[in-house]
């Protein structure tokens, strides 16, 4: 072989070599500019879906806080509502007081002189006149009545959800003051009747009748919750 074909040969290897380095490095950049582009694609979608979560985010919480705020407004009503039913809270409005007080009279010999004191019966019938008039809420001495209120005789006085008290008397009934007015006051009623023993009834009607709160405890030891669906009591257990 020639010196010049040998030296051809060389030249013409080289220059292969040449091209496929300069493919091999044309490739590289190309595969690199590739693993970048997708990199900055991932990481463009990254924080699309980043932003996105947390716009997600924000309206969930405002949304949440709605909720808690809406919940808390409808079980506040809610629960004034059963306070009010169940007499724990004061009341004022229209209505009547009563004040009542021992007679003046002296009894006459060989009369009974309790004829002349005021009993819990006396109270009772003077409460029960308001109550079938309409009356919405009643106290005795600042003691409120509730369903389970007992009103007796303890000795000299009288005992009002345990609370005893003696002679003046006052009951205080929030509802419409002419109504229980004149309940009281009817021909034959309540109040003239105890008059006959000179017990006077002192009725005043007020626009602004304060009713306290009931202040005792409630107690439920044998009473359980029930439903009652077509007739048929279902006992909750």
């Amino acid at each position: 072989m020639r010196l010049k074909d040998i030296k051809q040969g060389s030249v013409s290897i080289a220059c292969v070599c040449m091209v496929l380095g300069f493919m091999l490095a044309v490739q590289f950049r190309t595969t690199e500019t590739m693993k970048a582009g997708v990199r900055y694609q991932r990481a463009e979608e990254l924080a699309d879906r980043l932003i996105e979560t947390e716009k997600e985010r924000d309206n969930l919480k405002k949304e949440l806080e709605n909720l808690r705020q809406t919940g808390e407004g409808d079980m506040g009503k809610e629960n004034e509502k059963l306070r009010l039913k169940a007499a724990l809270t004061p009341l004022v409005g229209e209505g009547v007081i009563v004040r009542m007080d021992d007679s003046g009279k002296k009894s006459k010999p060989g009369e009974n002189p309790n004829l002349y004191v005021i009993h819990d019966d006396d109270l009772l019938r003077v409460i029960n006149e308001l109550r079938a008039a309409g009356a919405e809420a009643v106290a005795v001495n600042g003691q409120r009545l509730i369903g389970t209120s007992e009103i007796r005789c303890a000795g000299p006085t009288v005992s009002v959800n345990n609370v005893r008290s003696a002679a003046p008397f006052e009951i205080c009934a929030i509802g419409k003051k002419d109504t229980l007015e004149n309940a009281l006051k009817m021909r034959g009623g309540v109040a003239e009747t105890l008059n006959v023993w000179g017990i006077a009834l002192d009725i005043t009607a007020d626009d602004n009748v304060y009713i306290p709160p009931y202040k005792g405890v409630w107690r439920n030891e044998y009473a359980r919750q029930t439903t009652e669906t077509d007739g048929k009591k279902e006992i909750t257990k």
